[in-house]
């Protein structure tokens, strides 16, 4: 089995619309508008965000980790788990 190379391109677009969404805040922002109304986009912001998280997590460990474990040696697999162990740790700062 060959490791998939990820590229994480499929993440452009929603990128691209959460930059129009940010844009979008400032503008809000800066028109004075209702705060709960802001915190709503916010929000909205935050959820788009976590979704393209999830994505590239998803793929790193189809994708890198599972390459690792089929053909790293035990160092390699023993570091691909303390990396996703640490990228967990992490995202629960958050």
């Amino acid at each position: 089995m060959q490791e998939q190379f990820t590229t994480h391109q499929e993440e452009i677009v929603p990128l691209k619309r959460i930059e129009g969404q940010i844009r979008g805040i400032q503008k809000m922002i800066e028109e004075k508008r209702y705060c709960i109304d802001i915190l709503t986009q916010l929000s909205s912001v935050v959820g788009a965000i976590k979704r393209v998280e999830e994505n590239i997590l998803n793929r790193h460990l189809r994708g890198c980790v599972r390459g690792s474990f089929l053909k790293g040696s035990r160092d390699d697999k023993e570091a691909k788990i303390n990396e996703v162990i640490e990228v967990l740790q992490n995202f629960r700062k958050y």
